[in-house]
């Protein structure tokens, strides 16, 4: 681990730049490192951390970024914004140090709000922020708006190729093997809670929308194995007091296939909006 450097950068305004730490350097992680240090305003890319250390040290020298390898509690000590894109079974350690520091929260395991929910409470009694990305999602605007009268339903059906939910708990647990399916097949239809649990790194985006909308015990949702298809599909059906709601979206997977090329991007707009002088949406 490389030692900790806690003098803030300014940028050329001369107001304090905005320290990013970024758990986490696949799929995800490096595009964003990449947009960090190719700059975005007010923000600088600090650390990173990842599970192999040489590998990270290679890509941040590939791409010229001086920036620190740390774990999730040096990184906290250091960074204003800790941006969290790892594997779930790491989710409480970096939510953990960053909200005791008081930081910015911006995690992309989403369902691990659900998971432990009781780091909402914390970061508002000791002032911490948690920021969650629109990710591979559409609409959370209109929902969050939504959610200020009265919602009285929402239905969320998700369809992805075989291989984008390969390997997730739901599968072993009830034995279905998703090799050599040919025609769509029902995975799960029940509460986005269940669900989210069953599939922990498929379905971020419904823990994102029921936390925006009547919560995870709430939501319904289904999931689907679809090899008729080749992109991750989301369609949101939405019943309120304001509005009915009608939303499809089609992601591209990027090189993982769990996860939409949109995601990174979307992360990148919501590191982008910190900053801002001038944002359009809610």
């Amino acid at each position: 681990m490389e030692s900790v450097v806690s003098q803030k950068p300014a940028a050329p305004s001369g107001k304090p730049l905005l320290r990013v730490g970024l758990f986490g350097l696949g799929t995800v992680g490096r595009v964003v490192a990449r947009a960090l240090h190719e700059g975005i305003d007010g923000l600088s890319l600090h650390a990173v951390a990842a599970r192999d250390q040489d590998r990270a040290r290679g890509f941040l020298q590939s791409v010229g970024a001086d920036a620190q390898i740390l774990d999730a509690q040096a990184m906290a000590e250091c960074c204003d914004v800790i941006v969290e894109c790892a594997p779930a079974a790491v989710f409480r350690t970096i939510a953990l140090a960053a909200i005791g520091q008081q930081r910015i929260f911006m995690p992309l395991s989403v369902g691990g709000l659900l998971t432990h929910d009781d780091l909402i409470e914390q970061a508002r009694q000791c002032g911490a922020r948690i920021i969650v990305p629109t990710g591979a999602l559409l609409g959370l605007d209109a929902v969050r708006a939504a959610a200020e009268g009265t919602i009285n339903s929402v239905r969320v059906v998700t369809r992805k190729p075989p291989g984008g939910l390969a390997g997730a708990p739901y599968l072993r647990e009830h034995n279905i093997e998703l090799e050599g399916l040919t025609e769509p097949l029902c995975l799960y239809k029940g509460m986005a809670r269940a669900g989210v649990a069953g599939f922990p790194a498929n379905v971020n985006v419904i823990a994102a929308l029921s936390l925006a909308g009547i919560g995870p015990d709430r939501t319904e949702l289904e999931i689907w194995a679809d090899p008729t298809i080749t992109r991750n599909t989301h369609q949101i059906l939405l019943d309120a007091d304001s509005a009915r709601l009608s939303m499809m979206i089609e992601n591209i997977p990027s090189a993982n296939a769990a996860t939409g090329r949109i995601t990174a991007l979307s992360t990148i707009a919501c590191l982008r909006a910190l900053t801002a002088s001038f944002k359009v949406g809610t």
